[in-house]
C-alpha cells in the first residue's frame, strides 16, 4: 500500500461512479471503434453540455488528445504559440514537433498564461518563407502553474488569434477543475470563448484512462477519425472510454470530483500560513498547491509522502490533491510539514 501522494492527482484511484459505469458497459458484446450506443450517449451528453457544435472524440489519453487536436489545424511548416511552461512543450517529450513535424513558438511567462500581446509578438514573420508560420495558438486551463483562464481572458485570446487568421486550442486536462474555481460551466471557457478544439480531460478527475478530443470548428471535425487512428488513439473497445466520459458528465460528477480537489488544494493551501520558512509560489486557484520551503525539510517530508520538486535551485514543489483527497489526510500533510520546518 502506497502513502498518499500529493505528487499527481494522476496517482489517485478510480471514482466508483466510473467504475459502475465501466461495469455496466461489460455486459456482452458490442461494435468496436465507437460504433456502440455508450459512445453515441456520450456525443450526445457532450453536445449538451459544451453546445450543439460541439463534437466530441473519445481517446486514450491527454498526450494523445493534444496531438490529435492540433494535427487538425496544422500544416507541414506551421507553428504553435504556447508559454514556455506549456504541457506540449515540457513533458510530452517534444511530441508535437517530432510527430507533427511543427515548432512551438514559446512565450516566457510569471503565471503560465498567454495574454493577447504575447501572440502578436510571434506575428512578425508571417509570410516569411524563411520562418515557421504560427497557425494555432494553444493553452492550458488550468495551466501548469495552477493559474486559470476566465472567460474574458479566452475570449481576448480567441479573438486576437481569429484576427490575425489563427485558431485557439485549449489543453484541457484539467478543464473541470478550471471550471470548478472559476464556478461557470464547462461551455462558458470553451465554446462561449471562442475556442476552436480543446480536450476534456477525464483521468485527472476520477476516470481510469478517459479524455475526449472536442471540435468546435465543423470544417475540421471531418479529419478527426482518420487523425485518430493516425495517432494511435483509437480505442478498439471505445464504450469503456466513452462510459467513463458520460459518468463524469451525469449529474456533473466532474464537478463535484474537481470541486473537491480544489477544496483540499485551498485547505492545504491555508495551513500554510502558519509554518515558517514555507511560502506559496503562485495563486491556488485549482487543485496544485506550489509551495517554496527550505531543501531540508522537503526531504525529510519527502521521505513520507510522494511529491515533486518544481524548481529545485529555488526550493519549490508541487502538491497536488485529487477526488478523493480527505481533509484528514491534508491535516496530517500540514502537521508533518510544520514539525519538517522546526526539526
Amino acid at each position: 500500500m502506497y502513502p498518499k501522494s500529493f505528487a499527481s492527482d494522476n496517482h489517485a484511484g478510480v471514482h466508483p461512479a466510473v467504475l459502475d459505469a465501466i461495469a455496466a458497459a461489460n455486459q456482452g458484446d458490442a461494435p468496436a471503434y465507437g460504433d456502440d450506443t455508450w459512445t453515441a450517449a456520450f456525443e450526445e451528453q457532450a453536445r449538451e453540455v459544451f453546445g450543439s457544435a460541439a463534437q466530441a472524440f473519445p481517446v486514450l489519453n491527454g498526450a494523445g488528445a493534444n496531438l490529435v487536436g492540433l494535427a487538425l489545424m496544422l500544416g507541414r511548416y506551421d507553428a504553435v504559440i504556447c508559454t514556455g511552461s506549456a504541457h506540449i512543450a515540457t513533458h510530452e517529450a517534444g511530441a508535437s514537433e517530432r510527430l507533427l513535424g511543427v515548432k512551438l513558438m514559446t512565450v516566457p511567462t510569471e503565471d503560465g498564461k498567454l495574454r493577447p500581446a504575447d501572440i502578436t509578438s510571434r506575428l512578425g514573420g508571417i509570410g516569411n518563407p524563411h520562418e515557421s508560420q504560427p497557425t494555432v495558438v494553444s493553452i492550458s486551463q488550468v495551466t501548469e502553474l495552477g493559474t486559470c483562464y476566465t472567460p474574458d481572458e479566452i475570449a481576448a485570446l480567441a479573438d486576437t488569434a481569429h484576427q490575425n487568421g489563427l485558431r485557439l486550442h485549449v489543453d484541457g486536462a484539467r478543464l473541470a477543475n478550471a471550471a470548478a474555481f472559476l464556478r461557470c460551466d464547462l461551455k462558458a471557457i470553451t465554446t462561449d470563448a471562442g475556442v476552436d478544439v480543446f480536450s476534456f480531460g477525464g483521468t485527472k478527475n476520477g476516470a481510469l484512462a478517459a479524455e475526449a478530443v472536442v471540435v468546435v470548428d465543423d470544417s475540421l471535425a471531418h479529419a478527426v477519425p482518420f487523425l485518430r487512428r493516425q495517432s494511435l488513439q483509437l480505442a478498439s473497445k471505445m464504450r469503456f472510454i466513452s462510459a467513463q466520459l458520460s459518468a463524469l458528465l451525469t449529474d456533473d460528477l466532474w464537478r463535484r470530483n474537481a470541486g473537491h480537489a480544489n477544496e483540499m488544494a485551498e485547505r492545504l493551501a491555508d495551513g500554510l500560513a502558519d509554518i515558517p520558512g514555507v511560502s506559496l509560489a503562485y495563486p491556488v486557484e485549482g487543485n496544485a498547491v506550489f509551495a517554496t520551503l527550505p531543501h531540508a525539510a522537503t526531504e525529510t517530508l519527502r521521505r513520507r509522502y510522494l511529491f515533486h520538486y518544481w524548481d529545485e535551485p529555488a526550493g519549490t514543489v508541487r502538491w497536488m490533491t485529487a477526488f478523493d483527497t480527505t481533509p484528514e489526510q491534508v491535516d496530517d500533510f500540514l502537521k508533518d510539514l510544520h514539525q519538517s520546518t522546526t526539526a
